[in-house]
């Protein structure tokens, strides 16, 4: 089992639990991905092989413009264009009689040798997003297109791939496919993106409802729950700027339950959005708990009140917190539902303003937007959700149905039924 992923905490960690559960199950699995993850992956005692550099993952991480809703993508499409060819240089020379594919979205290399090889492959996707529809369209940003007829929807995707995806992504994707002799593809996340084999969401069906225009072999699993709880510190190394962490259980302790603020393992340019979120706790004269790798984001003091720490593991902080405010990723939008707490989503890019709007069709937080993001109106916010009796128990039902052991089960028997098909067989599976 080969799992390929691309992108930060949050885009590896789920394949770890996956490769975990398919070590459990007697398979040989190995994750493909970052250097900056191979210490922790090891230690797991999973196979590991370098997918990209900690130097363009670095390089990204600290640039501003990864938060901005227009060239943040675009600037992510175009790192991931160097690995297309380097992923599949790696599975051409890796692939087995009974080799098996979990690649993540944007692993593209791995449709192209699924295409050339007939390798057994599942696309795995971890937010919505990446599963087009126009019967439940993508939120972008402020712009919500739902009440909008099906022409203009399919339309703002014509203008998405043409003007903004495939300049980045065609380039790295048609220049193999060429080399390798087949045909060139146009608008790359319409519909090849996805594996014609298998498709696993990893989110429930009362997170995103299947709808009838996603491809026909997918499979919604569930949430796949996994923080390095046994590890911390490891995500990313302290030379990073990560802030050595606080004795976290001695401050839960020590104290009334905290709002956990976090803009994500991969947020280095974010002072404003920890510097308001400081100052709006201080007017509730509620504890927080301050969690990023990169402390130079961080006010230089902090009120008694409050700590910060470089990572812990949302698996046992979050049950033990009584609000988190953070960026809306996918992973973090799922803990903070397994744990059955209020969330307050400050979405800036990427598929973060379509994981907030769902959080708020089902009553779990609110959304802010960035721009309006300042301590007097996220203060506000705050406070009446902290008094919010019935979105608390909405909080407690949802999470009791999170359950990431059968959400993985569930992923394994797919991906096993997978190897069990002929290689090439791409028609029967």
């Amino acid at each position: 089992m080969l799992l390929p992923t691309l992108g930060s905490a949050g885009d590896v960690h789920p394949f770890i639990a996956l490769a975990l559960a398919l070590q459990a199950r007697g398979h040989r699995a190995t994750v493909l991905t970052n250097p900056l993850f191979q210490p922790l992956i090891e230690r797991c005692g999973l196979g590991f092989e370098a997918l990209g550099s900690a130097e363009r993952a670095l390089a990204a991480i600290r640039n501003p413009d990864i938060w901005h809703p227009r060239r943040g993508v675009q600037l992510v499409l175009k790192i991931m264009g160097p690995a297309v060819a380097e992923l599949f240089s790696i599975l051409e020379r890796r692939a087995e009689a009974a080799t098996v594919v979990a690649a993540s979205s944007l692993a593209l290399g791995a449709r192209i040798a699924q295409d050339k090889f007939g390798l057994p492959t599942a696309t795995v996707h971890l937010q919505p997003s990446m599963l087009r529809s126009l019967e439940d369209p993508l939120v972008l940003g402020p712009w919500h297109p739902h009440w909008q007829p099906r022409w203009t929807k399919a339309a703002l995707y014509w203008v998405l791939d043409r003007y903004w995806i495939d300049p980045a992504l065609q380039p790295a994707v048609n220049v193999l496919r060429m080399q390798l002799g087949l045909a060139p593809i146009r608008r790359v996340l319409q519909h090849w993106v996805h594996s014609p084999q298998c498709v696993l969401a990893m989110f429930p069906s009362w997170f995103a409802a299947p709808r009838r225009d996603w491809p026909q072999r997918t499979h919604l699993a569930g949430f796949p729950l996994w923080d390095a709880r046994e590890m911390p510190g490891s995500v990313l190394p302290q030379e990073l700027g990560a802030k050595a962490p606080v004795e976290v259980d001695s401050f839960l302790a020590s104290g009334e339950a905290p709002v956990v603020v976090t803009a994500g393992s991969a947020a280095a340019t974010l002072g404003r959005f920890f510097s308001e979120s400081v100052r709006a706790l201080q007017t509730l004269d509620r504890r927080a708990l301050l969690v990023t790798n990169f402390a130079q984001q961080l006010p230089t003091s902090l009120p008694d009140t409050m700590a910060a720490t470089g990572y812990a593991p949302f698996g046992t902080l979050l049950p033990r917190s009584a609000l988190i405010i953070h960026h809306g990723g996918i992973g973090t939008v799922a803990q903070a539902i397994a744990a059955g707490i209020p969330q307050l989503l400050v979405p800036r890019a990427f598929d973060q303003f379509d994981n907030a709007a769902r959080v708020e069709r089902l009553g779990l937080g609110r959304s802010l937007a960035d721009s309006r993001y300042r301590a007097a109106a996220a203060a506000s916010i705050i406070g009446e959700m902290l008094q919010d009796g019935a979105m608390r128990a909405r909080c407690r039902e949802y999470a009791a149905r999170v359950d990431s052991v059968a959400t993985l089960s569930t992923a394994c028997e797919h991906l096993e039924a997978l190897g069990a098909r002929p290689i090439g067989d791409l028609a029967t599976v």
